[in-house]
């Protein structure tokens, strides 16, 4: 049989259901196992936050809150957490909790079909920033509702709730008990067989072994985008390697010249470090899908999985990363590295060997001399798709390019490094007609395609006019910030809807 169990925590009880077939959804399980049906299906692909539910791991002596979409997550890979969904925050006494009492208080709730996600992101806010005395301000809540969508009431109301539930009485969750059951939980035998079909390593030994072993396996890391192949495509595994237990890969470390960021470090925590470093990725970090994508996503899958429209490919190439592969030989941990741009060898393929794992990504710190920036296109602000992703390092030294780096997506077959664009630019002067040369080269290295997103001439076309941007921010043009042109356009709608 292709099940195993599955132990979590819920309610205040162990919830423990002895046979979940490997390839079923968190949602699935909560819907027809659990009859928790407040959490709703809607897109099935992580796009409209219907189905969002918070989970929460020991983060040292405290718990670690994240809004996820049950929809793409496998059930499995919630073995050992504290899991909410929006039946479970009403009190024992009936009061309802404040992130859905501020939701009626502010006439943000209509259809009952959208709400209990947007609830369960405002729950994720409420533990994340009101239980620890953090203020939630408007840009707060418009990041943390970056993965809902509303249907009925607009965005206005509900942005107001998002900021309005932290004057209300603060309710907490006991989080020592919640902690010691996660800790009970943990040590509670599983009865797995030696060849299990859902692999939940929490070490990188086990997962060196369970890949030699297994190398059939599926790989998952996060979900967010095999969840699709079974909820669209209706793929289903004999056997599944999930790799975002390991302890080792769970980890970001910084070092004097580089960050390395573990293959399991979620895409919210990896954007996070990368800020830090370089502040002015926040706006492209916020653009990465919506938050509960960010939430279950890793760095490592979304390298891994090489998608030609996979956003951080671009910037990790730019950015000169390189990425460590693992496998075991024989009674030792054999690695290789190499940069990153040399992992793909043709759409959704690499050069990993089957026994192989991605297991980290190393990428160089910022140096004082650099200028970088990253631009997505696409045709909504966040939550979206690429059309086209372009990523640029250079260093300037006496007005000449001493190097340049450029990373591109959605022009061809893999994410892909603009070599000849590059040898355009280096050892020239920085000028605007080294700059008009240059744009002549990008737009010609490249034989994009035409799809739903865009027409091939527009992404020729948008490359050569990045590269322009590019050029004029670095001579001191402003920025576009186009988060001040989303608020005008929320305003604009709000204006709409109450006239």
């Amino acid at each position: 049989m292709n099940t195993k169990p599955l132990i979590f925590f819920r309610r205040g009880e162990v919830v423990s259901l002895p046979a979940v077939d490997v390839n079923r959804t968190l949602l699935e399980v909560l819907r027809e196992d659990l009859h928790s049906c407040g959490t709703k299906e809607g897109c099935g692909e992580g796009d409209c936050g219907a189905c969002t539910v918070v989970v929460a791991e020991a983060d040292g002596k405290a718990l670690k809150y994240s809004a996820i979409n049950s929809c793409i997550r496998l059930a499995h890979s919630v073995d050992g957490m504290a899991l909410w969904t929006t039946e479970d925050l009403v009190t024992d006494k009936g009061t309802l909790h404040p992130a859905q009492q501020a939701m009626v208080d502010c006439h943000g709730s209509q259809c009952g079909f959208c709400t209990p996600g947007f609830v369960m992101s405002l729950f994720g806010q409420y533990q994340s920033k009101t239980c620890k005395g953090l203020p939630i301000t408007r840009e707060d809540a418009q990041g943390a509702l970056s993965g809902n969508l509303c249907r009925c009431t607009g965005y206005r109301p509900i942005l107001d709730a998002a900021q309005a539930m932290q004057a209300l009485p603060l309710v907490s969750v006991n989080e020592s008990e919640v902690l010691s059951n996660l800790e009970r939980i943990a040590h509670i035998p599983r009865g797995l067989e030696a060849h299990s079909s859902y692999m939940l390593p929490r070490n990188l030994a086990e997962l060196l072994a369970n890949r030699a072993a297994h190398p059939d396996a599926q790989l998952v890391a996060g979900c967010t985008d095999v969840g699709l192949w079974v909820t669209k495509m209706h793929m289903q595994f004999a056997k599944v390697l999930d790799v975002t237990q390991v302890a080792e890969l769970r980890r970001v470390e910084q070092y004097p010249h580089h960050i390395a960021i573990g293959a399991a470090v979620t895409l919210t925590d990896a954007f996070d470090a990368l800020i830090a470093d370089r502040p002015q990725l926040a706006e492209f970090a916020h653009r990465f899908a919506g938050l509960p994508v960010r939430n279950s996503g890793t760095l490592g899958g979304n390298v891994a999985n090489g998608s030609p429209i996979g956003d951080s490919m671009p910037l990790l190439i730019a950015m000169g990363a390189s990425v460590v592969l693992l496998r075991q030989s024989g009674k030792r941990q054999a690695h290789r590295e190499l940069p990153l741009e040399d992992l793909y060898t043709g759409y959704r393929k690499n050069v990993m060997a089957a026994d192989e794992v991605l297991a980290w990504i190393k990428v160089p710190k910022a140096t004082p001399a650099e200028f970088s920036r990253v631009y997505k296109i696409s045709k909504r602000f966040e939550d979206d798709i690429s059309a086209v992703c372009l990523a640029i390092n250079v260093h300037v030294a006496n007005g000449r390019v001493r190097s340049a780096s450029i990373g591109a997506g959605g022009v061809a077959a893999t994410p892909v490094r603009a070599r000849k664009t590059e040898a355009a630019l280096v050892g020239q002067a920085w000028t605007q007609d080294t700059i008009a040369q240059a744009i002549t080269t990008l737009r010609s290295e490249f034989v994009p395609i035409t799809d739903m997103r865009a027409s091939a001439s527009y992404r020729s076309t948008v490359l050569g006019n990045l590269l322009q941007r590019f050029w004029l921010e670095s001579q001191g043009t402003a920025q576009t910030d186009l988060r001040q042109l989303r608020q005008l356009d929320l305003q604009d709608a709000t204006q709409g809807v109450e006239a």
